[in-house]
């Protein structure tokens, strides 16, 4: 008899190798383990794919965020990836959202413009103007002026990311907040709206069309500045510019009014320069009559002292001897007065006092003229 196996379920070895193998079955088992190798293989592959394709890099202009499923992956300042090479599960679970801090952006405001299609914008032509047609508020954009006028105002804001944290983490409730980077596009446009809301209501339609332009353009940057630090948009400014034009079916109005305007400002000015031109004559000829009076003046004065100093002399002179004094000025009178007189003749009075008797010819001959004598 044949002896049993001491376990059923197992065969010896004697049993097995007694027992033919088919060969049909050895082949089948050689290549399910060749396959099952290469898929092991390839799985591995994949893997490595798999991780491999989840490296990026992030420029040396550009900061990165990583949302898993939506969110932020860290907190503050450990949420941002600096220039490099960094790491993230492929997409779906991770997404990789780069920032570029030093990119100029370029935003327009939507409201407070007439309607313009798209191929009118870009070639810079405006709609047909009909002054019959009336202004449609739910397709032309208008604002209101402080004085209750419609204006058409558009700004134009280019600006950069210049803290992404504040940028990132400015719009949700902490880190857990899903951030969406055109987010920060639109609050920036609701912002650009506001401040250009606020800053029309507070000038007039005059002070924004002509003459205070760039006070209305300095409000609107002044209101969006301030709008932004309060939002935490973490943004900095680099130009803001702001147009401005009357309704389109009051032109011709609002240019008529600009011409009288003008021509107002032209008359102002001429009269302005009439004014200086006359004021500065008169100016002119009030400091030269006072200056001849101040020369006239001084020069009076100067006499005055020179007068009283010589009658200061002249009295020292007469104390001394007043008859000799007396007859010196009327001689000195008398030869100014005869300045003329051909032949002058003093008489003094007698020392007795009786008077002189003075007996002149009146009717004397003229002098011969003289002859020559012939010559010889």
């Amino acid at each position: 008899m044949a002896e049993r196996s001491l376990h059923p379920g197992r065969t010896s070895p004697e049993s097995s190798a007694a027992t033919p193998v088919d060969p049909g079955s050895q082949a089948l088992a050689d290549a399910l383990h060749s396959s099952f190798a290469i898929v092991r293989f390839l799985m591995l592959v994949l893997v490595l794919v798999f991780f491999a394709s989840s490296f990026f890099v992030i420029g040396p202009q550009e900061r990165g965020l990583i949302l898993r499923l939506g969110k932020p992956v860290g907190e503050g300042e450990a949420a941002l990836l600096g220039p490099g090479l960094h790491w993230s599960f492929p997409y779906p679970i991770d997404e990789v959202v780069r920032i570029r801090i030093t990119e100029v952006q370029t935003l327009r405001s939507t409201i407070g413009w007439y309607a313009l299609t798209p191929e009118q914008e870009l070639a810079g032509t405006e709609p047909p103007v009909d002054p019959r047609t009336p202004l449609i508020p739910g397709v032309d954009g208008y604002l209101l002026s402080a004085d209750g006028n419609i204006i058409h105002s558009r700004a134009t804001l280019r600006y950069r990311i210049k803290d992404p944290l504040r940028c990132v983490f400015g719009f949700g409730h902490g880190t857990n907040a899903a951030f969406d980077l055109a987010g920060v596009s639109n609050a920036v446009l609701e912002t650009l709206n506001q401040a250009l809301l606020h800053a029309a209501a507070r000038f007039t339609v005059d002070d924004i069309l002509s003459r205070n332009v760039l006070g209305f353009q300095e409000e609107v940057l002044r209101r969006f500045t301030s709008l932004a630090e309060q939002r935490n948009l973490g943004i900095a400014i680099e130009q803001l510019q702001v147009e401005s034009r009357p309704p389109r079916q009051l032109k011709q109005a609002f240019d008529n009014v600009v011409q009288a305007a003008v021509r107002r400002s032209q008359l102002l000015n001429d009269a302005l320069g009439y004014a200086n031109q006359t004021t500065n004559r008169a100016a002119s000829e009030a400091a030269a009559l006072v200056s001849r009076a101040q020369a006239d003046r001084t020069r009076y004065l100067e006499t005055l002292a020179a007068e009283a100093r010589r009658f200061e002399g002249l009295l020292a002179q007469f104390e001394r001897n007043p008859d000799l004094y007396m007859q010196q000025r009327v001689a000195e009178t008398m030869a100014r007065l005869l300045t003329n007189v051909q032949d002058k003749f003093f008489i003094p009075e007698r020392a007795d006092g009786k008077t002189r008797e003075l007996r002149l010819l009146l009717n004397r001959e003229p002098p011969k003229p003289q002859t020559t004598s012939p010559a010889r």
